[in-house]
C-alpha cells in the first residue's frame, strides 16, 4: 500500500479530548473528510478492550483505504492484521532528549539533514499543537530546499472538534495547497517531456505553455514514435479535438505504447458528447488502455461515465450543482481507477478517495482557443514529474493555470483576449521562475478545499 500521510490522526480515548463522543464514530467522520493514516493509541485499557476497538477501526480504515497503525502494541497489530506500528520517541534507548519542542525550524534543520544524508525520500510528519488555525505557517516554516514534510499529524485538532469530518477537510485543503510549489519546481527540476497529440489549432499555443511551466514539448500525432518517446520519462495528452479513424489508431497505439513504459497519460475527451462518433471514440479509448488523468467539462465527463449528454461543439453548461459535480467526478475516478478533473468556474478534482475544488481562474481564459487543451498539457507536466501523488500533481497544474490567469488579467495593459494571451505566458513562466528562487508567495491566492461529497446511493 502506498501511504498517504498528509493528514496523520492519533487517536486519544481521553475524556478531555474526546469527551462524551464516541471513538469510533470520530473516525468514521474523520474518515470521510479526508484523513488519510490513523493511529490508534491507547495507554491505558485493557488488552482485550483495546483488541476490540483496533478491530473495529481497522474495518473502517480498510474500508476507506486507509492504514491504521497501532501505538506501541506489536502484539495487537499482529492479532488484528492492520498495517503497521507506532514506534515513539520514548521506546527509543538512544534518544534522550524526548520533550524539547524544536518549532518549524527544528523540523526544517531534520529535513534538510535527511537530505543531506541521502535519504530524502522517507516521509515526515511533524506533530505537536498543530490545527488549522497554523497548519499553513507550520508547513512553510519547517520546509527545507529540498525536502519538505509530507503531511501533518494532529490530535485534538480533530478529536476535539465539533465536526471531525470538516476539521478533516480543512486540513487535507491545506497540506495540499502546502504541496503545490513541491510539484512546480520538480517540473523545473526535470524538465519533463510533455508529448501532446492535439489538433493543429492550439499545438502552438500548447508548446508554449509547456515551456512556461518548465516542460519540454513534443507535438507528434504519429504513434509509431510514441514507444521511443514513452521512454523519455514523460507524460502523453491524448487530444480528441480531432477525431479521424487514423487519428484514433494513432491514439490507441500510443495509449498502449505509455502503457506498457509505466508513465501517465492524460485523457481529453474534447466534444465527447457532441457527436455519436466522439461518443464511440470515447468508449474505443477506454477499452484501449488506462489513464491517469481524465480532464473534461460537465458534458465531457458525464459522457466518458456513460451518460447520453447532448453537447454543442466542445461548449459545456454546467447545470449540475458543485456537491452533484464533486459526486460524478468522484464516481468516475473510482470506476476508471485515475484522477478526473472537471472543469468549470470550479473545478473539482478526485482521485476517488480524496475530492477537491479549484476556484482560480478567469473569464479570458473562456475566451481564447485552446486554453482546455492546454490545462491538459500542464496537468501532464505535473504528473510526468510529481509520481508519487498524481492527484496532488492535478490539483498543482489546475492552480497554477487558474492563478496565472487571474494575475495576467489584473496587468494594467491587459485589455481583454488578444492581451491577456502573452501576459497569461509570462505568469506561467513568473510562477515557475519565483518559486525556484524560493518565493512562494502566490501560492496565498491559491484557493483550495477539500469537498465532503455524498455517498452513492
Amino acid at each position: 500500500m502506498a501511504v498517504d500521510y498528509s493528514v496523520y490522526l492519533v487517536t486519544d480515548s481521553t475524556p478531555a479530548i474526546l469527551g462524551d463522543k464516541d471513538l469510533i464514530s470520530v473516525v468514521e467522520a474523520s474518515l470521510r473528510g479526508g484523513v488519510t493514516v490513523v493511529q490508534y493509541r491507547d495507554k491505558h485499557s485493557a488488552r482485550e478492550d483495546v483488541v476490540a476497538v483496533a478491530k473495529k477501526l481497522h474495518q473502517l480504515t480498510q474500508s476507506h483505504g486507509v492504514p491504521l497503525l497501532i501505538n506501541d502494541r506489536v502484539d495487537v497489530a499482529v492479532d488484528i492484521g492492520c498495517e503497521g506500528v507506532h514506534i515513539g520517541q520514548d521506546d527509543m534507548g538512544d534518544k534522550k532528549d524526548t520533550k524539547s519542542i524544536i518549532g518549524p525550524s527544528g523540523v526544517a534543520d531534520i529535513l534538510a539533514a535527511l537530505d543531506a544524508a541521502g535519504h530524502s525520500s522517507i516521509p515526515a510528519v511533524c506533530i505537536g499543537g498543530v490545527n488549522a488555525s497554523n497548519a499553513t505557517a507550520v508547513l512553510e516554516g519547517s520546509a527545507s530546499p529540498h525536502k519538505a514534510l509530507n503531511g501533518l499529524a494532529v490530535v485534538s485538532a480533530i478529536i476535539a472538534a465539533a465536526d471531525p469530518a470538516a476539521a478533516s477537510r480543512d486540513l487535507l485543503g491545506k497540506v495540499i495547497t502546502a504541496k503545490i510549489p513541491g510539484v512546480v519546481a520538480a517540473v523545473a527540476r526535470k524538465t519533463p517531456l510533455s508529448h501532446n497529440m492535439t489538433n493543429l489549432v492550439v499545438q502552438n499555443f500548447a508548446a508554449n505553455i509547456a515551456l512556461c511551466v518548465g516542460a519540454s514539448p513534443i507535438m507528434s500525432n504519429y504513434a509509431e514514435e510514441a514507444a521511443d518517446l514513452a521512454r523519455l520519462g514523460g507524460a502523453l495528452v491524448l487530444n480528441m479535438g480531432t477525431v479521424t479513424p487514423e487519428g484514433l489508431n494513432n491514439y490507441a497505439q500510443a495509449l498502449k505504447a505509455y502503457n506498457q513504459a509505466r508513465r501517465p497519460v492524460v485523457l481529453d475527451p474534447v466534444g465527447a458528447g457532441a457527436t455519436s462518433v466522439r461518443r464511440e471514440a470515447v468508449q474505443m479509448l477506454l477499452a484501449s488502455g488506462t489513464f491517469a488523468v481524465i480532464k473534461g467539462n460537465q458534458s465531457e465527463i458525464q459522457t466518458v461515465h456513460g451518460a447520453s449528454v447532448t453537447q454543442r461543439g466542445v461548449d459545456s453548461s454546467s447545470s449540475l450543482t458543485v456537491p452533484q459535480r464533486a459526486r460524478l467526478v468522484r464516481s468516475l475516478a473510482r470506476q476508471r481507477r485515475c484522477v478526473v478533473l472537471l472543469t468549470g468556474p470550479t473545478d473539482l478534482i478526485s482521485d476517488g478517495r480524496r475530492t477537491l475544488r479549484v476556484d482560480n481562474g478567469h473569464g479570458y481564459l473562456g475566451m481564447v482557443t485552446g486554453t482546455g487543451c492546454t490545462l491538459g498539457t500542464t496537468v501532464s507536466a505535473m504528473v510526468a514529474a510529481y509520481e508519487q501523488d498524481a492527484l496532488v500533481a492535478t490539483v498543482a497544474g489546475t492552480v497554477v493555470f487558474g492563478l496565472a490567469a487571474e494575475m495576467a488579467a489584473q496587468r494594467d495593459h491587459v485589455r481583454g483576449p488578444g492581451s491577456f494571451v502573452p501576459a497569461f505566458l509570462d505568469e506561467l513562466f513568473g510562477i515557475r521562475k519565483a518559486t525556484m528562487e524560493g518565493d512562494s508567495t502566490w501560492l496565498a491566492l491559491a484557493k483550495v478545499a477539500a469537498v465532503d461529497v455524498a455517498d452513492d446511493e
